[in-house]
């Protein structure tokens, strides 16, 4: 390969350029994957607008994305899984197999864990917003089915949330609440419908996504910012719910959240931020479950294309816009609108 391919580089905090690079040849055990779809994260726009993510920071120019699919155009020795013009996904995650979680079966938590399009070591792991990539073919799995190369491109998000329903339990006739309805919490919401729940209700603070959400499943929707007592109903009696999926990582609907909850009840924390004000008196007196989730296992990803490739869920309605690499900021800027958006595709020719 020697044509020049397009990347998409971010060199510092606002600073995202459309570039090229002379692509690599596959190795033994790699494929080169023509990139057709990749989805703009909340962690791609955490480094655009403030050049990190906490303490983790831009120190070297960095190729976003790590929500990619494509087709392979290139085979590399040994490798006899794949074949040319295959539709992919690609498990962004590498963990390195011999750390101490690793061994433990917990390669999620992966002490030495690479992933694409991360700024947490130098150099940095680059990205996939690019007209093709050469890896591993561990890291491609085949989507079978009739689906798009968008639709293969939101394997990743959904095993996020494959993760936190393997987290959380049974899900089957139980009541959930999914606070906040960006891209995770619409596809929770897919995932707790899939799962069996008896009722789902989402929140967010605009009607966009909450409109994506019930056609992903919810039974009802909440707008907190312009109905601010429309949790009442599931408040009485020391709440209804009996597990909720919070993914907003927002104090007021952390609170809202844990009083809609049933003693006992399972909260599972799948959006993250930085410190984040929580009510521990209400965690303590109605002895809430509080769990963390955390990425997502090879497993899950697998599972993840297998209910995409057979539609199983649906993840068209998540897709709310589709921007050519070469008109990438606008893309960013769309993608940070959630009035306009939840999830915003980059394409590649």
């Amino acid at each position: 390969m020697t044509d020049e391919i397009r990347i998409c580089r971010l060199h510092a905090k606002g600073d995202l350029r459309v570039e090229t690079e002379t692509p690599t040849d596959p190795g033994p055990g790699e494929v080169s994957i023509a990139i057709g779809a990749g989805g703009i994260c909340g962690s791609d726009m955490h480094y655009w607008h403030d050049g990190g993510i906490g303490t983790i920071r831009v120190q070297e120019p960095i190729i976003l994305g790590h929500e990619a699919a494509g087709r392979v155009v290139a085979l590399g020795e040994g490798v006899g899984t794949l074949s040319a013009g295959d539709l992919v996904s690609i498990n962004p995650s590498h963990p390195c197999g011999d750390c101490t979680f690793c061994n433990r079966g917990l390669a999620n938590q992966c002490s030495n864990m690479r992933f694409f399009g991360s700024a947490m070591y130098l150099p940095h792991a680059q990205g996939l917003f690019r007209d093709r990539v050469t890896l591993g073919a561990k890291q491609c799995h085949k989507l079978h089915g009739d689906v798009t190369v968008a639709e293969a491109a939101c394997a990743e998000p959904l095993a996020v949330c494959l993760h936190a329903a393997g987290v959380a339990g049974d899900i089957e006739g139980k009541r959930v609440l999914v606070t906040g309805a960006g891209p995770i919490g619409v596809l929770m919401t897919a995932v707790a419908a899939a799962n069996g729940a008896s009722e789902i209700v989402t929140t967010d603070l605009q009607d966009l996504p909450l409109e994506v959400a019930r056609r992903m499943g919810a039974h009802s929707v909440v707008n907190a910012m312009s109905d601010q007592n429309g949790l009442q109903p599931w408040k009485v009696d020391k709440g209804q719910f009996d597990m909720v999926f919070e993914c907003s990582a927002a104090a007021p609907a952390i609170a809202q959240a844990v009083e809609c909850l049933r003693p006992r009840g399972r909260f599972i924390q799948v959006g993250s931020a930085g410190p984040t004000a929580v009510p521990l008196n209400l965690l303590v007196g109605k002895e809430i479950v509080v769990l963390g989730s955390f990425r997502f296992d090879e497993a899950e990803f697998a599972e993840a294309v297998e209910a995409i490739g057979a539609r199983r869920i649906d993840v068209r309605p998540v897709i709310t816009g589709s921007w050519p690499v070469s008109e990438a900021e606008d893309a960013f800027a769309i993608a940070s609108d959630r009035t306009q958006s939840v999830k915003v595709h980059l394409t590649f020719d």
